[in-house]
């Protein structure tokens, strides 16, 4: 059994960041301790790890990263590499390795991040199936936002979106990569973390007028993610370039170039801290972070489930009547797929009670159906 003690990496020194560190991306590659299987949600196990590692340390910025209001200074991938697609499962196997990225986007967290890799935990503790970090690495280097301000202008911008990628438009997801909701994206964070705030309504507005595509390759699927069931996304690569007026205003050009460069630390849309929104700059990446089909499936039946409990509500105006056949509709889904209701319930952080209750009340709509 491995050592659940916090202690470095046997196969390399820790990892040394400047003190002046804002933002920077980890690699991380991890071994399963054996034969594991893992739920097509697992992402939020990462994500209750990490915030758990914070814990241990800075309970005061881990109630910070849990409940703050504002943009999550940090993001997290799901795991690339060779999964075993069983019907409901995903088999991880213990002679395969997997990749995972971490990164954060504000001293703040870097801080912190610095302390955490002189103690780097063995494993992390992925619920039933615990992963050996092997190694860490840079994945997008250490760098400050006035650094990324100071990189060179690029006449047009290439975005690979390698994992779903959605937007909030409207009280509905929005799978496309418009030029306003991409920089409206970024700018938000860029704001937040940044200490040099721009006003975004004059930013977006020549954004809106001045960033156009000149090419794209996409395609959209859908996918589990948080609490309210399925998200639609896109993935592929785009490629933006700039209007022949917009030269006029070189600031906001070299602030489109620094936001693009900022893209692969903070990822795009929403949900980046569950797996969504992973982007890389340029038109290819030898990142795999591709949807397994049980996950593929999950987001289908969580989707179908919803619209089955939709047409039998009585009521169904306003936003709670969605809210609640969506949150019924992701705890039946995930217990048809093997999970369990206190698993379910912790996960969404929801009373068991409420979860079992929740569960029973969708399987008499279906029994009905």
């Amino acid at each position: 059994m491995l050592s659940r003690t916090r202690q470095r990496t046997s196969s390399q020194k820790a990892l040394s960041l400047p003190p002046d560190t804002e933002l920077v991306g980890l690699v991380f590659d991890v071994v399963p301790a054996g034969n594991s299987i893992v739920f097509p949600e697992y992402t939020k196990g990462l994500h209750a790890w990490f915030l758990d590692q914070v814990r241990q340390s800075n309970p005061e910025l881990s109630a910070y990263l849990h409940d703050g209001e504002s943009e999550k200074p940090f993001t997290i991938s799901r795991l690339s590499g060779e999964f075993l697609n069983t019907g409901k499962h995903l088999h991880l196997s213990s002679t395969s390795e997997y990749r995972w990225y971490l990164s954060v986007l504000s001293s703040q967290v870097t801080q912190w991040l610095s302390s955490w890799l002189e103690n780097l935990p063995s494993i992390i503790d992925l619920r039933s199936a615990p992963l050996q970090i092997k190694s860490v690495n840079f994945a997008h280097p250490p760098t400050t936002y006035a650094k990324l301000l100071r990189k060179r202008v690029q006449k047009t911008i290439s975005l690979n979106f390698i994992s779903p990628t959605s937007f909030r438009r409207k009280g509905h997801h929005f799978p496309l990569p418009l030029p306003f909701n991409i920089f409206q994206s970024y700018l938000r964070r860029w704001n937040d973390f940044s200490g040099n705030p721009v006003k975004h309504r004059d930013f977006l507005e020549w954004v809106d007028s001045n960033i156009i595509i000149i090419s794209h390759q996409l395609s959209t699927t859908k996918v589990a993610a948080g609490k309210r069931g399925s998200v639609t996304g896109f993935t592929g690569v785009v490629e933006f370039g700039f209007s022949k007026d917009a030269s006029n205003t070189p600031n906001y050009v070299k602030l489109v170039n620094a936001l693009s460069q900022l893209a692969p630390y903070c990822g795009t849309g929403h949900k980046t801290t569950f797996g969504l929104g992973q982007t890389r700059l340029g038109e290819k990446s030898t990142q795999r972070n591709s949807l397994s089909t049980s996950e593929t499936v999950l987001a289908k039946r969580i989707s179908q489930l919803t619209d089955i409990l939709m047409s039998k509500q009585k009521r169904t105006g306003g936003d709670r009547a969605i809210s609640v056949c969506q949150k019924r509709a992701v705890i039946l889904a995930r217990r048809e797929m093997g999970e369990s209701l206190a698993d379910i319930a912790t996960d969404l952080e929801i009373p068991y009670e409420t979860v079992k209750t929740y569960a029973k009340l969708a399987r008499r709509v279906l029994r009905g159906e």
